[in-house]
């Protein structure tokens, strides 16, 4: 039987293939002779995949095999169609892939035991609060929201990406601690059972400030992917459908609320509605979106060869680097690469949940649910935005959209989830046997 690893070996060949051939199609689509300029990038991306799969082999051999070629397919997509848009960009790309591979063995050789991460919950919850200030007190306001912290040097980071992993963290390790109380309510409110104000208090402190302060940097968008995780992780964490429904009910109100206060979000909310009212104002974004699509047909018009980008270097979409890179995906690979990619994101989610599912303890769950969810809602409100099935929120397609913040997260997402496997799966000897049979680890708390 091949061991994970050799497996995951065999995976990854296939995203190498998807690079190169990938990057070279792109690169001589308008040209009479093979272009070299793409080699160095794809052999870059290469050996950083390559160097992620050997430290997984040196402290996490029991990982799971499919996570990281999935994620290397994605990414090699995600660089492809960035060169198309911008070789500049591509590059760019790759600097923060180099710093999101750090970051990935970083957490492979640092952390080898994740349930550390509990006992330091309530200072992980309030250094996510903190990031958010930070970010209200000296963020950058670039196209209505205040998101970014400029650095020395003009690159800019997004504290809110990091506050997202942050907050699942002390979700998860609050929602062990409490999970008996939360699950089993002692009184009523408005006829609803629920659980002791002193259990919920912290938990929802923490959560609505940073609701609060989200809300008040024009970051709706981050808003809701909070308000998802809370509800997908107390569900799993206490299995009463009731705080999903009481969940759902606050986020209608919520919404309602916001759509009636604030002007930018009814003008979101009216070209998702009505886009071809205004085709060359406000829906002009999702009109180009939806008419890419479109021209994608069923097997695309190829690599290089959509019409994305204007003779002038101008792309058709605006933000087709970030928020529209789906669109690109279709528009050029057609409804069967865009499918691919919906394949791909879903098989993501599936190896996320399954860890999360065979996880020996509590924390471990929820914090794998968690973590998997964060990719999970940002890819449904993104593709969903993009082709009308929801209002535009902004938010990144992971692995695939241009952000230096969200490649570094995502990887770093990624990393957890596969200490969180290998702890899972990995064989033990049991305490007080110098002999006998190697075993699973067993479970600690349920």
């Amino acid at each position: 039987m091949l061991s994970p690893r050799t497996r995951e070996t065999g995976f990854l060949v296939p995203a190498a293939l998807i690079a190169a051939l990938g990057a070279a199609t792109v690169a001589t689509a308008k040209a009479d002779a093979l272009r070299y300029g793409p080699v160095a990038m794809v052999g870059a991306g290469i050996a950083l995949f390559v160097v992620m799969h050997l430290v997984l082999r040196l402290r996490a051999p029991m990982a799971d095999p499919y996570l990281l070629p999935t994620v290397a397919v994605l990414t090699a997509v995600g660089m492809v169609t960035l060169y198309r848009i911008n070789p500049t960009l591509a590059r760019d790309q790759m600097v923060w892939l180099g710093v999101g591979a750090a970051v990935f063995c970083g957490v492979l050789l640092l952390m080898p035991d994740h349930r550390a991460l509990e006992r330091y919950r309530y200072l992980i919850g309030i250094t996510a609060v903190l990031l958010l200030v930070a970010t209200a007190a000296f963020g950058t306001e670039i196209y209505g929201a205040k998101l970014w912290i400029r650095l020395p040097g003009g690159q800019t980071v997004q504290p809110g990406e990091i506050v997202k992993v942050l907050m699942v963290i002390f979700l998860a390790g609050y929602m062990r601690d409490k999970r008996e109380l939360l699950a089993v309510p002692t009184r009523r409110v408005l006829g609803i059972p629920t659980p002791p104000l002193a259990v919920l208090a912290p938990m929802l402190a923490v959560l609505g400030m940073a609701l609060a302060l989200v809300v008040l940097l024009n970051d709706f968008g981050t808003a809701l992917l909070f308000f998802g995780i809370f509800l997908a992780m107390i569900y799993v964490a206490t299995g009463r459908a009731a705080y999903a429904g009481v969940g759902v009910a606050l986020f209608l109100a919520g919404s309602l609320a916001v759509w009636m206060l604030v002007p930018r979000i009814q003008d979101r909310v009216d070209s998702w509605l009505h886009p071809f009212a205004d085709p060359q104002g406000r829906g002009y974004q999702l009109v180009q979106s939806l008419y890419a699509l479109a021209d994608g047909g069923v097997i695309g018009s190829g690599l290089g060869k959509g019409f994305l980008v204007t003779d002038g270097g101008q792309t058709v979409i605006p933000f087709l680097e970030t928020d529209f890179i789906f669109s690109a995906v279709g528009a050029e690979l057609g409804f069967i690469g865009a499918a691919g990619i919906l394949c791909l994101i879903v098989v993501l989610l599936a190896r996320g949940l399954t860890i999360a599912a065979r996880a020996n303890d509590g924390f471990s769950k929820l914090l794998a649910t968690g973590l998997t969810a964060v990719i999970g809602l940002q890819a449904f409100l993104i593709v969903g935005g993009v082709v009308r099935l929801v209002p535009l929120t902004g938010v990144t397609l992971p692995f695939l959209s241009y952000g230096g913040s969200s490649v570094v997260t995502n990887f770093a997402i990624i990393a957890i989830l596969l200490v969180v496997s290998h702890r899972t799966d990995r064989p033990y000897r049991p305490r007080g046997r110098r002999n006998g049979d190697h075993a699973r680890s067993g479970g600690d708390d349920g």
